[in-house]
């Protein structure tokens, strides 16, 4: 079964409101306010949307009530069931300091076929389309896969560029990509946006490896199963997150996830720029409206566009 069409410009308007809801704070150096502005707005437009939808990656369980939580129902309780993904501020430390690459995100699917990741760490490896499935393991060695990437695109490994985002957990992953000379970009947060990074008309990678958000894992998922990418992905939980994993209905807890394990059948995506970024401009303000840009992604109607709208303040 496939989404319908019209469903699609219905969530690009709830990523945008999102985006906008977080803009007066761009700059202001209060994370807290901005998430919650883009959380007030999602919910609105999530509402107004004739569908029965719940939440399956949100922002934490019940308790946290004002952010948009895993369970949560939203929708006007008519139409088809969809299971939602949100990150309504993507880049909330972006957005605080005025920098770029802070979007308002979101993936759908039909009920029952997005992975409900609990808000744990996930291991990554993502690569690009057109390459021979199941290419990479996380379980080889960091130098195995990247001579098994290079040499699938017939390149040196002198010439593949990897993203990897700073942090001292991936310390062994740099010495050896440095090691084998690959060019390295490095991000300081945002890993969604680093995920996507390898696929597009002009990829700024050929590689991205590490670990990251759980959550952020299964929409980037969905954004790569539009694109035609690969990656795999596996939960690292401790005691309490097992707990929880197994609440969510995960058996097993060392499993290696594929993009098909993730994310099953149609898939809406779209990503809302805050502040200009790789995948979207941000949000301008031009009187008494704003201009807002949206990726946005719709897979069985073979949509991959650029959308820009503006709306009254």
């Amino acid at each position: 079964m496939a989404i319908e069409k019209k469903f699609l410009e219905k969530f690009i308007k709830a990523t945008e409101y999102a985006a906008y809801g977080a803009s007066p704070f761009i700059g202001k150096g209060d994370k807290i306010a901005a998430d919650q502005g883009a959380v007030d707005k999602m919910r609105r437009e999530f509402n107004k949307i004739d569908m029965k939808a719940t939440i399956v990656i949100g922002e934490g369980e019940m308790d946290e009530a004002p952010m948009l939580h895993i369970g949560e129902k939203v929708g006007t309780n008519n139409g088809p069931e969809f299971d939602i993904a949100v990150d309504p501020l993507e880049g909330t430390t972006f957005t605080s300091k005025g920098l770029p690459n802070a979007f308002s995100v979101l993936a759908v699917t039909e009920k029952g076929n997005l992975l409900s990741a609990p808000d744990t760490y996930m291991e990554k490896i993502i690569i690009g389309s057109n390459l021979p499935k199941g290419l990479l393991d996380l379980d080889n060695s960091v130098e195995k896969n990247i001579k098994l990437l290079a040499e699938a695109m017939n390149k040196q490994t002198s010439e593949l560029r990897a993203c990897v985002m700073k942090r001292p957990r991936h310390d062994h992953i740099i010495e050896t990509l440095e090691q084998l000379k690959v060019k390295i970009n490095f991000i300081t947060d945002g890993d969604i946006a680093g995920g996507l990074s390898v696929v597009g008309n002009n990829p700024k990678n050929d590689i991205y490896l590490g670990t990251g958000g759980g959550p952020e894992g299964v929409i980037v998922a969905a954004a790569l199963s539009c694109f035609g990418g690969q990656m795999q992905g596996r939960l690292i939980l401790n005691d309490n997150e097992i707990i929880r994993a197994k609440k969510l209905g995960i058996t097993d807890l060392k499993k290696k996830y594929n993009i098909n394990e993730m994310v099953k059948g149609d898939v809406i995506f779209c990503a809302s720029g805050v502040t200009s970024g790789d995948l979207a401009q941000g949000i301008k303000n031009i009187g008494d409206t704003f201009e807002v840009t949206t990726l946005a992604l719709h897979k069985s109607q073979n949509i991959n566009k650029i959308f820009t709208n503006i709306y009254p303040k």
